[in-house]
């Protein structure tokens, strides 16, 4: 039980030190409007300007976690 407590605080500890801004629900609507103006293929100015130039180099390794990361840089930070 002790072990769970401290997984769970740990992930959350950990989120909340990498994206400040997670608690916030005007962020969460930031997230859920990047993810739906996406599946359009209308992408944000604010989210194409969070993409770094690595990134875009390497453009063969685009899987979901990545792509999440992107989207949660631009809205949660």
């Amino acid at each position: 039980m002790r072990f769970l407590l401290f997984l769970f605080s740990g992930i959350f500890l950990g989120l909340y030190i990498s994206w400040p801004g997670i608690l916030i629900s005007k962020n969460w609507q930031c997230f859920i409007d990047i993810i739906q103006k996406s599946a359009e293929d209308k992408i944000s100015i604010k989210a194409a300007l969070e993409v770094s130039p690595r990134y875009l180099i390497n453009s063969k390794k685009k899987n979901m976690t990545s792509k999440i990361r992107v989207v949660a840089d631009a809205c949660f930070r």
